[in-house]
């Protein structure tokens, strides 16, 4: 990321979905060769929304901890106690926030 006043470099991150908003952008008097694609411009879109998800769920993955899924202790409980679930055969449990558009909880 570059100041625009001083033309220097920051230590700031650019996360990809300002990038790709930005990249998609119609601007006065300046060509975007992406947009006249059509049937690839479509594609483009579609797997650069693959790519931010997949960036999403890995963080969501990664940071259990930050997020505070611990705390979700009903949850693990009725796993548990559920007779129908075995908890060896779940796979690795990664609890979801209600933010994520599209979770079980953020429908509710």
């Amino acid at each position: 990321m570059i100041n625009p006043q001083t033309s220097e470099g920051t230590n700031k991150k650019v996360s990809a979905v300002n990038y790709y908003s930005y990249r998609l952008m119609i601007r006065q008097n300046a060509e975007n060769h992406i947009l006249k694609c059509r049937q690839l411009f479509h594609q483009y879109i579609v797997d650069m929304y693959a790519k931010i998800e997949t960036e999403r769920l890995l963080y969501i993955r990664l940071n259990q901890t930050k997020l505070r899924s611990e705390q979700y202790i009903h949850l693990r409980d009725a796993i548990v106690n559920d007779g129908n679930v075995n908890p060896n055969e779940l796979g690795r449990m990664a609890i979801l926030p209600s933010t994520f558009t599209g979770s079980p909880r953020h429908m509710h």
